[in-house]
């Protein structure tokens, strides 16, 4: 899912140098756009036609110049009319379609025969001629071209873990495919890595100074992606360097950089990093915050679809307002608010802005409220065509566990649980977990950070509630994640996996407050345990009155004030009663280990 490499390609870059044909002065009735249906290939089997599937995004700039050049061509038009059921799909609303195609870049073009097989599979703008050409092609001769490959035979993690030679081989390629010159990697297109800069992160704290190096260095240079005038995060630069941004912001980059951004800050206390959490925070509270808390989708690329933006972006507040605001994608999705959440927690643990966690908690309050469905899981929209959705549901249940980690409200810990269990009941496949569960017209696949999220969740919930049965949803996921074939295609986007590996294997930084909720000392030495520089901690305020902990696995001393104990693996500190002395004594027991 990750959205900013994946979104792009070398066909879109190549576009920006055609020039466009203009439009023919009276074009035949536009084309007859129809949605993606489980019957579509039923429909097209009747009437002897090939599905052509746009698969595209509303804040996509690429996206409007094919609607408003390739698909008003009278040659097009024709040929598509001819021959071809036409089927226009916003990938955010259908993660079944999106995921399945996240390599393609939107706009991604694909065309199906009768029986549902792939004849052609096309990433980037397609300008009128070639688009034109491809489509008389397949009705001369429907045999599937060179872009549609036979998918491999997955073999899958037999120990459903990270085989150590593997991880090693990973951990050599981030190193490899490190840009020293412009710094973060790939020679491309540029991006916070959400998950390589977490790895690093975890790589710094066992005192690794490479990796150190290169998470500082990609930092750095990914705050010349964040807007200085609105805030929010450009989703990538193109040209090999961190000058040429693509303006769209979507949740997902807002989200995860934000969550970035704050671990960042945690570890080395860098002002820079605070600052770049606090512009992507103001975009959200200003252009993708809907009236009841929850968030919106996106912002586009342009002010005029189809017409580059680049000159808009680079007035000041007034200019831009003057000519207006580009469109916003008003629907609110449970994984875009899952997302959300998870990187408002991380930023209130660090910082301790109460501001913060009151946005992250109307959030979940309203997706639970307006997306909940029985069982505890979600769903995407108001109404889901072939949901629910995985996605929805391990990103909201990441976002509600986190929640519980920065309130110790168990009422959230609940709510996490219940929405695993739905993931887990619903989306299990062979391998790994499947993005959807309702009918569709294509047989779901399993998608790798989806896989990765599982996996995840399911080794910090088996921590906080010592539950089994969390490690086994784990290992069935990381069958799929750690299987050799998957990093192969994944280039250097393998911070993920190895994250997910590490965190199967070793418990959680472990630190616990013993103490009323009522007692300001407790409190103190609650936010100390939150803002230490680790993602993967587990972080819980033991007040007696509320009955045991969930998962008792530290016999502590019943103390006469409030106290902190910070444990790992192998060992636990004596009660530590400053809040100054948290950060020293688990560094000192390898406890960022």
């Amino acid at each position: 899912m990750k959205t900013a490499f994946r979104f792009a390609s070398l066909g879109v870059l190549l576009a920006s140098a055609l020039i466009v044909p203009a439009r023919a002065a009276d074009p035949l009735p536009a084309i007859d756009w129809q949605p993606w249906s489980e019957g579509i290939f039923e429909k097209a089997k009747r009437e002897n036609r090939f599905v052509l599937l746009d698969l595209g995004a509303v804040w996509c700039h690429w996206c409007h110049v094919m609607y408003e050049i390739t698909y008003a061509d009278p040659a097009v038009i024709a040929l598509v009319k001819s021959r071809y059921i036409a089927v226009r799909v916003d990938q955010d609303s259908r993660p079944d379609l999106s995921n399945r195609y996240e390599d393609y870049g939107w706009p991604a073009t694909i065309v199906f025969n009768t029986d549902g097989s792939e004849i052609v599979k096309r990433r980037g703008y397609l300008p009128p001629k070639p688009m034109a050409s491809m489509l008389e092609a397949i009705i001369d001769d429907p045999t599937p071209g060179p872009s549609v490959e036979a998918e491999p035979k997955l073999e899958p993690s037999g120990e459903g873990a990270l085989d150590p030679k593997l991880r090693e081989k990973l951990r050599a390629l981030l190193v490899s495919e490190y840009d020293a010159k412009n710094h973060g990697w790939g020679s491309i297109h540029k991006f916070v890595d959400w998950d390589v800069i977490e790895y690093c992160l975890a790589a710094a704290g066992d005192g690794d100074r490479e990796f150190e190096r290169m998470a500082r260095e990609t930092l750095a240079a990914g705050r010349k992606l964040i807007d200085p005038v609105w805030g929010g995060v450009y989703q990538y630069s193109t040209d090999g360097d961190w000058e040429h941004p693509h303006f769209e912001k979507i949740m997902q980059m807002q989200a995860e950089n934000l969550r970035t951004y704050s671990l960042a800050y945690a570890r080395w206390r860098d002002p820079a990093d605070l600052q770049a959490t606090t512009q992507i925070r103001a975009f959200l509270q200003a252009f993708l915050t809907s009236p009841d808390g929850a968030f919106f989708t996106s912002q586009d690329a342009d002010l005029v679809p189809g017409e580059h933006a680049g000159e808009f972006f680079a007035l000041n507040d007034e200019g831009r307002r003057k000519q207006g605001v580009p469109r916003i994608d008003r629907h609110i999705y449970s994984r875009e608010n899952g997302w959300a959440i998870h990187g408002l927690a991380a930023l209130y643990a660090a910082t301790g802005d109460r501001t913060v966690l009151d946005d992250a908690l109307r959030a979940a309050e309203w997706i639970i409220a307006q997306r909940g469905l029985p069982g505890g899981g979600f769903r995407h929209d108001a109404a889901d065509l072939a949901g629910p959705y995985l996605g929805d549901n391990v990103f909201m249940a990441r976002g509600l566990l986190s929640l519980y980690a920065v309130t110790s409200e168990r009422s959230w810990l609940a709510r996490a649980e219940q929405a695993l269990h739905f993931a887990d009941t619903q989306f299990r496949g062979d391998v790994g977990y499947v993005t959807s569960a309702g009918a569709s017209a294509l047989k779901p696949k399993p998608q790798v950070d989806e896989n990765v999220a599982m996996a995840r969740l399911a080794s910090l919930l088996q921590h906080y509630t010592g539950k089994a049965e969390y490690r086994a949803i784990a290992e069935h996921a990381m069958r799929f994640v750690a299987a050799p074939m998957i990093a192969d295609q994944r280039g250097f986007q393998v911070g993920g996996i190895l994250l997910a590996g590490r965190e199967l294997v070793a418990p959680p930084l472990h630190v616990t407050i013993t103490g009323h909720k009522d007692d300001p000392a407790a409190l103190a030495l609650f936010r100390a345990g939150l803002a230490l520089p680790s993602s993967y901690k587990r972080v819980e305020w033991w007040d007696r009155r509320e009955g045991p902990m969930p998962n008792l696995d530290v016999q502590y001393p019943e103390l006469p004030k409030a106290a902190a104990f910070v444990c790992t693996a192998r060992s636990c500190s004596a009660p530590i009663f400053t809040p100054e002395k948290i950060s020293a004594i688990s560094d000192r027991i390898g406890g960022t280990r």
